[in-house]
């Protein structure tokens, strides 16, 4: 038994396109079908769209879907990309979690980088140890 997530686009950001409340109808149906989360994106499949791009900018989609479906968790992505941000998002609760690519292409250490930004002393992998900056949060 293992979670089924489904990535949606939850907006078109075009008139007349699909919206979040089509998203939101369509996580009631998945969730009905055994999908445990919806991992809400938007974007990408009009040539008109007009993305408002900003940190966060795709949260309220996630934030939407866990509102307004009960028992579907939501996974939010679009430009979250420092660790204040992050954990913000998981937080308040406007997701359960965060999916975050782009950051992790720019940024290979992003959890570490996170970790540190925090304050939360996390155990980094042998390979890179001698290279973590020693602070109070070290372990050594």
């Amino acid at each position: 038994d293992k979670p089924l997530f489904v990535r949606v686009s939850s907006t078109e950001w075009v008139e007349g396109g699909w919206t979040i409340d089509d998203t939101v109808e369509l996580s009631k149906a998945l969730l009905a079908a055994g999908v445990d989360l919806i991992d809400c994106s938007s974007a990408g499949n009009n040539a008109h769209q007009k993305i408002p791009l900003s940190p966060g900018y795709q949260v309220q989609f996630a934030e939407r879907v866990k509102q307004d479906v009960p028992g579907m968790l939501s996974g939010a992505v679009g430009l979250i990309s420092n660790a204040s941000l992050a954990s913000k998002v998981v937080e308040d609760g406007s997701a359960d979690a965060l999916f975050i690519g782009r950051e992790f292409l720019r940024n290979p250490s992003f959890v570490l980088s996170t970790a540190h930004g925090l304050g939360i002393n996390i155990k980094w992998n042998n390979q890179y140890e001698r290279g973590r900056l020693k602070t109070k949060y070290s372990f050594v």
